[in-house]
């Protein structure tokens, strides 16, 4: 008897945390689909609301010539560009899969992509966003994407 109550303490327990994980791991997720939401409309607003005031972004590329390159961008830059988007350009960047890993206060998400302009395919890579608990309230604190043209099959996407 007393074996039995142990162990329907420990399931207990135990749902009781996977079920808040799994809680956490929706509420990132959603923020990082507003984000995409704010930038496939030009929402500047709406991309604004899912970041911290202390944002940093960058980008990495590599050149025609083989040169690796490391990018970084004012956050205000990137709401300008968002705000001023030309109406006629449309924006998707298709998210292949969301690897999301927690810990307390800390999340980092890893997201493949394809990004299409206008309706055509344009580049592939992978995002890297860190996202802080602000007493809560997720939000973005560091995103890094890696953008290239070539060998877009060859991501190795975890389904």
């Amino acid at each position: 008897m007393r074996n039995t109550l142990f162990t329907l303490l420990f399931l207990m327990a135990s749902i009781s945390i996977f079920s808040q994980d799994m809680d956490e791991q929706t509420e990132i997720k959603k923020v990082i689909e507003t984000f995409f939401e704010g930038l496939h409309n030009g929402d500047s607003t709406k991309i604004s609301g899912t970041l911290h005031k202390d944002l940093k972004i960058q980008t990495t590329t590599t050149t025609k010539d083989g040169k690796k390159v490391l990018r970084t961008d004012e956050a205000s830059s990137f709401l300008k560009s968002i705000a001023n988007k030309n109406p006629d350009h449309v924006y998707f960047e298709k998210l292949l899969s969301y690897d999301i890993k927690i810990d307390g206060n800390l999340a980092s998400v890893w997201t493949p992509y394809e990004f299409y302009f206008n309706g055509n395919f344009s580049h592939c890579g992978a995002n890297s966003f860190q996202l802080f608990n602000n007493n809560g309230k997720w939000e973005i604190i560091y995103l890094v994407d890696m953008r290239r043209r070539d060998d877009c099959k060859a991501l190795n996407i975890k389904k």
